[in-house]
């Protein structure tokens, strides 16, 4: 198991940490697998009201696809398997709100999890970034997801400078991805509180707020979804090219370095 589940029962509130430290919190397809499966467990929790969610060891959030994980394709130009599609509460029909607790990185598909949270709580050491274009890749799911959170030019800046530029906690505040900035290793910890106070309301009124606010950009949402695969298919450089992108990551501007903005 890579993920690990603490329920608190006096509260209602769940913590649930991808638990990978030594892979930054990547996500593998298992780790995908048991995403998707305690997202859908969690609608069937009574005593779970509220969900924190977390990754382990400080440095990392969470950095997205594992790039040990080989993903199969179908033959066909119309259609494209996401490994990570799946991965959020929303794309597993949970209302129950989600607060995202982030301490280190996060970066890349570690937006398919903020993107379907309900708030971002991080930590003031904690750093946003997406890498697909430096590695020649398209970044449209995750751009898509930080659209219904930021104002479209710095969606634009952060997902076109790829690895160049880091968004500090304080930036990422001042947009609209964080809703608060805690000291250095107090993210959990106030996600935890804002979750209990969530959970201590009744649950009918608190679900029902969680889809009224998500309906309010849903249309727009689904319709820019709907043309993410075409992109990719078009957009991405072959597997084998994109390997060579990451490999020489050390030696190239972009990867020798980066700014924080």
């Amino acid at each position: 198991m890579v993920l690990r589940t603490e329920r608190d029962k006096e509260t209602g509130v769940a913590l649930l940490t991808l638990d990978r430290p030594d892979r930054h919190n990547a996500i593998d397809l298992a780790t995908a697998a048991e995403l998707a499966a305690a997202w859908r467990a969690f609608r069937y929790d009574e005593e779970v009201r509220a969900v924190v969610v977390t990754g382990a060891g400080g440095r990392a959030f969470c950095t997205g696809i594992d790039r040990g994980v080989e993903v199969p394709q179908p033959p066909s130009p119309y259609t494209i398997d996401d490994p990570l599609i799946a991965i959020g509460p929303k794309a597993n029909d949970l209302w129950k709100p989600v607060i995202a607790a982030v301490e280190g990185m996060a970066c890349g598909g570690a937006f398919y999890l903020l993107g379907e949270s309900e708030f971002v709580i991080a930590s003031e050491e904690a750093t946003f970034f997406d890498p697909h274009t430096t590695y020649g890749m398209v970044s449209a799911y995750e751009a898509i997801s930080m659209a219904q959170r930021m104002p479209f030019g710095e969606v634009a800046r952060m997902s076109l400078m790829g690895t160049a530029e880091r968004l500090t906690a304080r930036r990422a505040y001042e947009t609209g991805l964080v809703s608060e900035v805690t000291a250095a290793g107090g993210a959990v910890a106030a996600a935890l509180r804002a979750a209990e106070v969530i959970a201590s309301y009744p649950t009918g009124a608190v679900q029902g707020t969680v889809r009224a606010v998500w309906s309010a950009k849903e249309a727009a949402r689904a319709q820019a979804l709907a043309h993410a695969p075409h992109l990719i298919g078009l957009g991405n450089l072959p597997p084998e090219r994109q390997a060579e992108l990451f490999e020489g990551r050390g030696r190239g501007a972009g990867g020798a370095g980066f700014r924080l903005r």
